[in-house]
């Protein structure tokens, strides 16, 4: 990594240049432009060797010739051990870590099927599935299966069958391809309900991957569960009984999770016998500027601007980086920012950074890709997008701007550079967030506690409807789907059935099930959860097409006079036309950037679960939420300081969820010293605070869960919080924070306790969301709440 600033800097695989140690390379950052203070903890991960293991018995000869051609004489323990269960007919997770072969664990038991099947002309006598949760990911393993399997000729015909592929190349999948990569999404609204035309490829199933399955939680993981019983059901229907290869970042009980995913009993292999290079990470805290916040609260450097500095540093010096981001907007930003800095100095390099994020048409997320393989790339700025398993080979720094939401994700995010086991750098640049300045103080609740569990819900009744209607299309529901032993749906299934006929859904013929209307169920229903059609992006004065946003999200990141970012232009919204799901926009440079505020209400419809803390109430159950996105704010772009606010008129929403929600008595809040004037503000401060900190107990992140705090809330006629989920029915987060509460809410009044501002700050007590405009807050009362809270 050349830390001389070089206008010609080295491309990726230049092994001439000289590659001095990340701790080098972050030190250098560190001491440049009064940064030191900056740097709140460095930790070292050091390298270790891997440990080999002979050929698992029953593959091929052809397929270990093929793997040997790449150079890999022999596999790590742990792909061997993976292929032996998949060989065995056993379903398997692999959750290893990042760069340590997991994609070869399921490539061989797949190549070998499919060579031992041959390449006849005549039907299909083996057949392979392969689901990413990303395009990218898929486009990528297409590349990497196709040199791997070039030795094996015609036996391997892979194809991608995804939103992108053309007409005629979809027809040659159907037909011929015995090896599809598509996505879960692609899967439920294209080939499941037209499963009688691929009823070849369908029979002769005979391995399902799932990668980089960790990603498949909350409400998004509870759908894409449910597709995966419906494939099972339809392969069943044609005699198939597919054995499930999974790929995992490391998580808490994979094994536990997958079978939750498949509803099969799956085999886990968590035991990483890989080599990995040394990582140096490093924890980044921005400084605080001369700017005042709302109140009167310090302004804290944004974690956007600082991430774009060091990308602009580390591009300048040769060193090939990703930033990860957790907006579209943000990537956009930052790729905008350092190109912007490096034509100061040398316009080539300008061109050699970019953004990369969802919301791109089809060619531009190619050429964005092969450019970033080929090396033409130096530094990119990407959302989760990237995250995902895609082989950058050659990075030697990533960059996170903002804690991921989970400890699964940082890692897997970290572990995008150094995938050559060259030495990596990784820093974490903290935004002014509680969780996020809570971590960069607090190293070790990243560097020695163990990752997360994955959440998911498949008996969510919000996400199990749909999709027993889609499975009724495809094929009429029958008592063997519900039967004790080959129960596909859950216990709750066979409850819904009725409901689903008296909405007109569902029919009753003899004993079976059948759907009613003309239209595809599978198409009534976002799996992603986001739920509507999308909302086109279109520039106002020309009739382009730029891109699309989620319609959950339109509200908040589209309306009317907001700022949007593509590939690198600047946008202000002109019109949201609802009904029409249509934004208009026009070219603009203004010098801000918006975000929306939304108020909130909430009643509980049902409570499950209560816990008596002394006085206290800690309860779970189920509410209803109702959304108004009712203005925005203006935000200078690099301190985050509100420039003024603007009124909205767009229409309310309501979500039904889940709900963690805790009440104090009048005797309790006289106890802690809180008079009706400071009662409000500190309940609203607990409530800012408890959702911050919850991404570090549930695998969720902030924009996940809402909040809710009131001194007299009508359902209790007491003093409550509620922390809810952001999802129809529940993602399961709320229930996680349920039963971790003890933990969160001392974390919570810890990390307000630790914060060094005197009256609460964006760092602590404040929210980037809030509709409230964060008033009334009381940070002193906070703590007196939280403290009172958990003395029983």
């Amino acid at each position: 990594m050349p830390m001389s600033h070089e206008h010609a800097p080295p491309r990726a695989g230049d092994s001439s240049a000289r590659r001095p140690s990340p701790r080098a390379v972050l030190e250098g950052l560190r001491d440049r432009r009064d940064r030191a203070a900056r740097l709140t903890h460095m930790e070292q991960l050091p390298a270790r060797p891997g440990r080999h293991a002979s050929w698992p018995e029953g593959i091929h000869p052809d397929v270990v010739a093929a793997v040997r051609a790449t150079g890999i004489e022999r596999p790590w323990e742990h792909q061997a051990l993976t292929v032996a269960h998949a060989l065995r007919g056993e379903s398997v997770v692999v959750a290893t870590g990042t760069a340590s072969g997991k994609s070869l664990a399921y490539q061989l038991p797949v190549l070998g099927a499919l060579r031992e099947a041959g390449a006849g002309a005549g039907p299909r006598a083996a057949t392979a599935l392969y689901l990413a949760p990303t395009k990218a990911l898929a486009a990528d393993q297409l590349r990497a299966i196709r040199r791997l399997a070039q030795p094996l000729g015609a036996a391997v015909r892979p194809c991608v069958f995804d939103g992108d592929t053309a007409t005629e190349e979809r027809a040659w999948a159907r037909e011929h391809a015995n090896l599809v990569l598509t996505n879960p999404d692609m899967l439920h609204r294209g080939l499941l309900p037209a499963h009688r035309r691929w009823s070849s490829f369908l029979r002769a199933l005979r391995y399902v991957v799932i990668d980089e399955c960790h990603v498949y939680r909350g409400v998004f993981g509870s759908h894409v569960a449910q597709v995966l019983r419906r494939l099972r059901r339809v392969c069943g229907h044609y005699g198939a009984e597919p054995v499930f290869v999974m790929a995992s970042a490391t998580t808490a009980d994979p094994g536990v999770s997958a079978s939750r995913l498949t509803g099969l009993d799956v085999a886990e292999v968590t035991e990483d016998a890989s080599p990995r290079g040394e990582l140096v990470f490093g924890l980044w805290e921005p400084p605080l500027t001369e700017g005042r916040g709302e109140r009167g609260a310090p302004v804290r450097r944004t974690a956007t601007a600082e991430t774009a500095e060091l990308l602009t540093d580390l591009a300048a010096d040769g060193v090939r980086t990703l930033a990860f981001v957790r907006s579209r907007r943000g990537a956009e930003l930052i790729a905008l920012i350092a190109q912007e800095r490096l034509a100061e100095t040398d316009r080539a390099l300008a061109g050699r950074v970019a953004a990369y994020r969802g919301g791109y048409l089809p060619e531009e997320r190619r050429d964005l890709e092969r450019a970033l393989h080929g090396g033409e790339l130096l530094g990119l700025a990407a959302t989760t997008a990237l995250e995902l398993g895609v082989d950058v080979a050659g990075l030697d720094a990533v960059l996170l701007a903002g804690y991921p939401g989970t400890r699964a994700s940082l890692w897997q995010q970290a572990g995008r550079a150094g995938r050559q086991r060259q030495g990596a750098l990784a820093v974490l640049v903290a935004r002014d967030d509680p969780l996020d300045t809570y971590l960069v103080h607090h190293p070790e609740a990243i560097f020695r506690r163990p990752v997360e569990s994955t959440v998911l819900d498949p008996g969510n009744p919000y996400v199990l409807a749909p999709h027993l209607c889609a499975a009724a299309a495809e094929l009429p529901l029958t008592a063997a789907d519900f039967a004790a032993e080959g129960d596909l749906f859950g216990p709750t299934a066979e409850e819904l059935l009725p409901k689903l006929a008296e909405r007109g859904l569902l029919r009753r013929r003899g004993s079976a099930w059948y759907w009613t209307r003309k239209e595809r169920p599978a198409g009534m229903v976002s799996i992603r959860g986001q739920g509507g059609e999308p909302v086109r992006v279109v520039e106002a004065d020309t009739g382009r097409l730029l891109g699309t946003v989620d319609a959950g999200a339109a509200h908040s990141t589209v309306h009317e006079g907001a700022v949007h970012l593509h590939q690198g232009v600047t946008y202000l919204v002109r019109e949201l036309d609802v009904e029409g799901s249509v934004a208009l926009v026009e070219e603009a440079d203004p010098p801000w950037t918006t975000s929306a505020r939304e108020v909130t209400d909430i009643a509980v419809l049902e409570t499950d679960t209560v816990e008596e803390w002394g006085p206290a109430r800690l309860c779970f159950g189920s509410v209803e939420v109702t959304h108004q996105v009712v203005s925005y704010l203006r935000r200078r772009l690099l301190t985050g300081e509100v420039l003024g606010e603007t009124r909205l008129d767009l229409p309310a929403r309501t979500l039904r969820t889940r709900a963690v929600w805790w009440t104090l008595t009048e005797d309790q809040v006289e106890a802690a010293g809180l008079n009706p004037d400071v009662l409000p503000g500190a309940l609203h401060a607990a409530e800012h605070a408890s959702i911050g900190m919850l991404p570090l107990f549930a695998t969720c992140d902030r924009w996940d869960i809402g909040g809710v705090s009131t001194a007299l809330h009508p359902d209790t006629l007491l003093p409550t919080v509620f922390v809810h989920d952001g999802h129809p029915g529940g993602a399961g987060f709320a229930e996680r924070a349920f039963h971790t509460a003890r933990r969160w809410l001392a974390a919570t009044r810890d990390a307000i306790a630790a914060c060094e501002c005197a009256a609460g700050c964006p760092s602590c007590i404040q929210s980037p969301k809030c509709g409230n405009g964060n008033e009334p807050l009381h940070k002193a009362g906070a703590l007196r709440v939280l403290t009172e809270l958990l003395r029983h």
